[in-house]
């Protein structure tokens, strides 16, 4: 009985190795539910904590640099723009007009003269302007057979044809396509059966007047000729500038005093005023305060010393920006060109590095000499009781030195560059240790299933000498 038991179990057994059951065994643990897949989930876990983990820190941590690099490179971008418009002399040529009183309009282009003058518009200067005789309708024909006629206005002749099929139509469009530089002809409706070509003189002045000559006589009448009629005169513009009578043929006038342009509108008198446009210089001023207090708290945020880590600045070992914030910080007291500050123009700085600036101050310094303001603001000529001196400019300093950091290929851009190196860098370093890590698990999992196929084969064995053990054991009793 019992050999018959344990041929059975044995007979089994083979059967079950021979029929391949355990050798088919392909996921890891299936075979003796020891070297499960959970363990090597496990064991991946632990050496991505120990490999990859600290990349993934190092990767975050140099990502977070570059976002924070990219808004102290806005910050400082716009520093440099504000800096660069004051550093601009044009800025200080610019002006302004005051104008009390409504008879003209005066502009003044930059550098020009700052004075305070009147002007009195006495006589507006008018265009010529013709009428023709009565037709009774514009398709009425002008002429019996060919010709010309000779228009003339300001001493220029013009040679307008026609023919016997020639309307009051086509005649006023030859002269605007012949004569158009010099006049405007028009036909107006003035009452049933009553139509007028109107000739005018697209200038103002006494020389405008307009004449029409038949060359051939061959016009249907004298309607476009002796009976033109002069409905307006063309005048000169008469004006007074502080009291002195001047003449001029336009009511646009560029030739009264170099760089600026005056428009007479109408009778009266007008006060004006031609000063340095101080608010668009305050604006720019105000522009760069802000720019700068912006440089300065970013910064300082970037570069805080702490042991606080949810305080530290991101940059608060980083010698580059330290730097950066060290110049920023000294950035008044290393311009001016050794003849003053911008303190002595308003500038302050206050114990948190905050920029004030009086514009009281300011403003005093340009009326004492808007010169030497520009001068030292933008280079050029100063001049006080001590001499004269070339200035390069304060804010033309400061350009060269914050470009030193945001000019293209500067230092700036050299440490964002650096950043994006260590994050390539840092990503490929993670991409050969994955590759690691995945060729080592490939190759435990294969070892795990081949281990697990050696334990199932030691359990199914070790089950078959138990049965017949046991089998022995039942005979015996």
């Amino acid at each position: 009985m019992v050999d018959s038991n344990a041929k059975r179990i044995k007979y089994n057994n083979e059967r079950l190795f021979t029929k391949g059951f355990v050798m088919a065994i392909s996921s890891v643990g299936v075979g003796s539910g020891i070297l499960t897949q959970d363990v090597l989930d496990q064991l991946r876990k632990a050496d991505e904590a120990a490999q990859i983990t600290p990349i993934d820190l190092s990767i975050a941590s140099e990502k977070d640099k570059k976002s924070s690099f990219d808004v102290l490179d806005a910050t400082m971008k716009n520093l440099i723009d504000s800096i660069d418009e004051i550093k601009n002399q044009a800025l200080f040529d610019e002006r302004k007009t005051t104008i009390t009183g409504t008879s003209v309009d005066v502009t003044a282009s930059a550098n020009s003269d700052l004075q305070d003058f009147t002007l009195n518009v006495t006589q507006l200067a008018t265009k010529q302007i013709e009428e023709s005789g009565s037709f009774a309708a514009k398709t009425d024909t002008i002429a019996s057979s060919a010709g010309s006629v000779n228009l003339n206005i300001d001493g220029q002749d013009f040679t307008i044809n026609y023919d016997a099929t020639t309307t009051l139509e086509d005649f006023k469009k030859s002269i605007n396509d012949v004569a158009g530089t010099k006049v405007d002809a028009t036909i107006v409706q003035i009452a049933n059966g009553d139509f007028r070509l109107f000739v005018s003189s697209v200038d103002t002045g006494t020389t405008q007047d307009i004449t029409i000559t038949d060359n051939d006589g061959n016009l249907n009448d004298t309607k476009l000729t002796s009976d033109f009629t002069a409905i307006q005169t063309g005048v000169d513009a008469n004006f007074e500038f502080n009291g002195q009578a001047i003449t001029r043929t336009s009511n646009d006038i560029s030739d009264l005093i170099t760089g600026y342009d005056v428009t007479l509108k109408e009778l009266g008198s007008s006060s004006v005023k031609v000063e340095q446009n101080r608010e668009n210089i305050m604006e720019k001023i105000d522009s760069f305060v802000s720019k700068y207090n912006a440089a300065v708290t970013e910064l300082g945020k970037l570069t805080k010393s702490s042991t606080d880590s949810d305080v530290r600045g991101i940059f608060s070992s980083e010698s580059t920006v330290k730097g950066l914030k060290s110049t920023i910080d000294d950035l008044l007291s290393n311009v001016g060109g050794g003849v003053g500050s911008l303190i002595d123009y308003g500038f302050d700085i206050a114990k948190d590095g905050q920029m004030s600036i009086d514009k009281d101050v300011l403003n005093q310094k340009l009326d004492d000499s808007s010169s030497n303001v520009e001068a030292f603001f933008s280079g050029g000529t100063y001049t006080d009781a001590n001499g004269t001196v070339e200035l390069t400019g304060a804010f033309t300093e400061m350009s060269s030195i914050v470009g030193g950091y945001t000019d293209y290929n500067a230092t700036l851009d050299q440490f964002k560059t650096s950043i994006s190196d260590n994050i390539t860098s840092l990503e490929e370093r993670k991409t050969a240790a994955t590759e690691r890590l995945d060729n080592r698990y490939d190759i435990l999992k294969k070892q795990f299933i081949s281990y697990d196929l050696m334990i199932s084969r030691l359990n199914s064995a070790s089950s078959m000498f138990t049965q017949l053990a046991n089998a022995q054991t039942n005979s015996n009793n």
